[in-house]
């Protein structure tokens, strides 16, 4: 390979990975800290147990896999070995993330954390939202673009099925009363007055004396008229840091200090001050302490949602093999994400399924996706005899414990490689690790 095996996989060490889930972050603890907490006082923190629980709920923040927002998957979480999900990825200002749960058993509870992610990826990510499968979701508006890890793990000793999605919403109400979806034609940051400045906001276009409505619940701060924007609304939407701009109207129909209700008509459609020229439309705008910001992921009506499911569910949780000599492991669930070529056969332990993906781990911790066909049941490829003694380790590695000592002689199924080991089955359907 051209490449080294471990470009860009995160090799899951949870040594020296801490999180900061202070109780500090919020009013009271989140459900997480609170059976966290059951754990230590029932004296299991120090138990092989315990630590294996707490050490998944530090490397899921510490080492996410990124993923593509929307996104749906699929997964299991075993019983036998406490696990947890770190899934990373981007949302914008103005975005309002919906994150949906469900399990199998219902009987079972999953916690789920949400965490801002500094730019710089040195700082500790900030707590800002949690959740446990009594809540069902969590929704949460955003007010930092950026990126975002979502952790998501079970109770102790649980099998658990779970599925989980998620996607985002505009965070404000559309802000004209039209027929039709989608109305805006030009967007945020496009040359205005030939290239002099930037649109610092969207046009909305419909049939003049259209109905303008607040897109929150506020009060109305300043209805006046200026040069570039004829007769204009400001609002204020409550709880929040910005100011919503409504500009180019035909009427204005409300007063300063107004309080409004999400739908409310503050005026009507029209295109006065230096749009006279131009069709009927809705100037938009939102403006921060630091400026205009782009208003359109906060009223985009057209937000995608996650693609269904193909891969096939009953695999989930149970290992595979790689099938084909030319297959990739993947660093997202996109053909265009960096990627790494396996040797065929390679032992990979499928955690979940996204699309026609698997989400992977190699028996070394590298995580990444595999696409559903490049993978095959764990039947066996060949049977040997050995020529000598050897040792079944139990992981790829020669410091593993040894499960059992093998005579010279020895019939065994080669199931799968990695690196420079067989992954093997005996006649008694032991399973392990010799070196080749």
């Amino acid at each position: 390979m051209k490449q080294s095996f471990a470009f860009f996989l995160f090799v899951v060490t949870v040594t020296g990975c801490r999180t900061s889930t202070s109780p500090g972050l919020f009013s009271k603890k989140t459900p997480h800290e609170v059976y966290g907490k059951k754990i230590s006082d029932a004296g299991l923190q120090s138990t092989e147990l315990g630590r294996a629980w707490f050490a998944a709920a530090s490397a899921a923040v510490a080492l996410p896999v990124s993923v593509n927002k929307p996104y749906k998957e699929a997964g299991f979480f075993s019983a036998e070995k406490p696990g947890s999900t770190g899934l990373r990825f981007a949302v914008t200002r103005g975005e309002k993330l919906q994150i949906s749960i469900s399990r199998k058993p219902a009987s079972s509870k999953i916690y789920l954390d949400l965490w801002e992610q500094d730019t710089s990826r040195a700082a500790t990510p900030k707590l800002i939202a949690s959740s446990d499968t009594t809540g069902l979701a969590i929704q949460q508006e955003i007010d930092k673009t950026g990126f975002y890890i979502l952790r998501v793990q079970p109770e102790l000793l649980q099998d658990c099925e779970y599925t989980i999605e998620i996607a985002a919403v505009a965070s404000l109400a559309y802000p004209i009363r039209a027929p039709g979806k989608n109305h805006t034609k030009s967007f945020w940051g496009v040359d205005r007055d030939g290239g002099s400045r930037r649109h610092e906001g969207i046009d909305m276009f419909a049939a003049r004396l259209t109905p303008v409505v607040a897109a929150a619940n506020g009060r109305v701060t300043r209805v006046n008229m200026n040069n570039l924007g004829g007769k204009v609304v400001w609002m204020r939407p409550e709880n929040k840091n910005y100011t919503l701009y409504y500009a180019h109207l035909d009427s204005q129909l409300v007063q300063d200090g107004q309080q409004v209700r999400t739908g409310d008509t503050l005026g009507l459609m029209g295109n006065t001050g230096n749009a006279r020229t131009t069709a009927p439309h809705l100037h938009f705008g939102i403006y921060a302490m630091g400026g205009a910001i782009d208003p359109f992921p906060f009223v985009n009506p057209s937000y995608p949602v996650p693609v269904d499911i193909r891969s096939d569910l009953r695999s989930i949780g149970k290992a595979a093999r790689t099938d084909g000599r030319n297959i990739m492991i993947f660093s997202t669930p996109d053909i265009k994400s960096p990627s790494v070529q396996l040797p065929v056969n390679t032992l990979v332990k499928l955690d979940a399924a996204a699309d026609n993906w698997y989400r992977v781990t190699l028996p070394g911790g590298e995580k990444g996706f595999i696409r559903e066909s490049g993978t095959k049941n764990l039947d066996p490829v060949k049977s040997f005899t050995l020529n000598s003694g050897l040792k079944l380790l139990a992981a790829p590695d020669s410091l593993s414990p040894v499960k059992q000592q093998l005579e010279k002689g020895t019939r065994v199924q080669q199931l799968a490689l990695y690196k420079n080991y067989q992954f093997i089955s005996t006649s008694d359907n032991t399973k392990g690790w010799i070196t080749l």
